[in-house]
């Protein structure tokens, strides 16, 4: 379905706002406010818009103006505007008010940039854990599984590889667009905002093909994946159940937020094909609580839902206990969240933070790219591992590589 594209334009009484309508809605109207107080010279925060960019399926957004722990202050939300989310797994999860928000129909919206991404050497990256740290680690878990303390666990890794940036950091959008050109997603996208005065930085490119949460109209819905294999015929009855067990967790974890009987699993164990990879996915939705559809309490959302449950594990509780116990470094972005809140709409679409690359300036520059696998009684440790390497070779691959 067809509908315009949004244009920054100004209204009567000055203050800026963008109009046009969602993609996939019926007719326009749709509006993103801006809050004059928090503009360049307002009163609210005193912070002019600084550099930073975001793009998403349908959406590129700039100028940043103001940034929020939804932890602590998931409350600023309520006052509209279009916010970039960045979680990390294992530390805050922020969001971003942009000011300029531009949509298009076109798949990724006017997308990432077309310059040449120049990525670290695909010999230069290493890993927080090798594949023997790596397989004693499912030998454990499975003994917690044994003993009864937990179900399933996943089990992940740190790959980096120094990078330093060209004119202070590296282009985000660049290694966003190789992306988008060899390994097409669903929900990929980034966002950048520099380091300086003002604002927090980040630096996050994702090619998730993972969706944690989507709201629209009331209504929110996930959807787990579990099961990954080159070909249908290499997934397994493993696969399956885990699936199964995660698809209910996140039931579960709905349910804590949504109106009593209205939380049902609409597709169960769906092949989906991905660049190189297929997966079992499931959907779970339920109709949020509340009088308004337009009004997210993402404060309880995110209580009830994050960290994501396909990526620690059953139950979630002691699962992230194992994590903390196994793995040497924190995972950051990945296995976080990575998306939009729109909450003048109240919509929203956030990913799983898997396939996703992140930028740190420490040691001079590092690039980072995690990946790990749903371990359970079942697994077999040197497949696990293959599997790991199986999620990172082709995307490690684009971005290790030269234009």
């Amino acid at each position: 379905m067809s509908c315009a594209s949004q244009t920054l334009t100004d209204r009567c009484d000055g203050s800026p706002t963008v109009t046009g309508a969602l993609p996939g809605c019926a007719t326009a109207g749709y509006r993103v406010r801006v809050n004059p107080a928090a503009e360049p010279g307002g009163a609210s925060t005193g912070l002019s818009g600084q550099p930073g960019h975001a793009w998403f399926a349908g959406v590129r957004a700039s100028r940043p103006v103001e940034c929020v722990d939804l932890a602590q202050d998931a409350a600023r939300l309520a006052s509209g505007g279009f916010w970039v989310v960045v979680g990390e797994f294992d530390g805050p999860v922020r969001a971003w008010r942009f000011t300029r928000v531009d949509r298009s129909d076109a798949p990724g919206g006017s997308g990432p940039g077309s310059a040449a991404w120049g990525g670290p050497s695909a010999s230069a990256w290493v890993s927080s854990l090798g594949r023997q740290a790596y397989c004693r680690g499912v030998g454990v878990i499975r003994e917690r599984i044994r003993a009864g303390d937990v179900y399933q666990v996943n089990l992940c890794r740190v790959l980096e590889a120094p990078l330093a940036g060209t004119d202070g950091e590296p282009d985000a959008r660049a290694l966003g667009g190789r992306l988008a050109r060899g390994n097409p997603s669903p929900y990929a996208g980034g966002i950048h905002v520099p380091l300086g005065p003002g604002l927090p930085p980040v630096w996050v490119v994702s090619a998730s093909p993972e969706l944690f949460l989507r709201v629209r109209d009331g209504r929110i819905s996930s959807g787990p994946i579990k099961g990954t294999a080159t070909v249908p015929e290499g997934l397994s009855e493993k696969d399956a159940a885990e699936n199964i067990m995660i698809t209910d967790m996140v039931r579960n974890d709905l349910q804590r937020v949504c109106e009593p009987g209205t939380v049902e699993v609409t597709s169960l164990l769906e092949l989906q094909p991905h660049p190189g990879l297929v997966h079992l996915v499931s959907t779970v939705t339920g109709t949020l609580r509340g009088d308004r559809t337009d009004q997210v309490d993402w404060a309880a959302v995110l209580a009830a839902t994050y960290p994501p449950a396909s990526v620690s594990g059953a139950p979630k509780h002691t699962a992230l206990q194992v994590i903390a116990e196994l793995e040497p470094v924190q995972r950051g972005p990945y296995c976080g969240v990575v998306g939009w809140v729109d909450a003048d709409a109240g919509r929203a679409e956030l990913a799983v933070g898997i396939r996703t690359f992140w930028w740190t300036p420490d040691r001079g520059g590092v690039l980072c790219f995690g990946t790990g696998a749903g371990i359970t009684w079942g697994s077999m440790a040197k497949q696990e591992w293959v599997e790991t390497e199986l999620k990172a070779d082709r995307l490690v691959g684009l971005a290790s590589s030269p234009v």
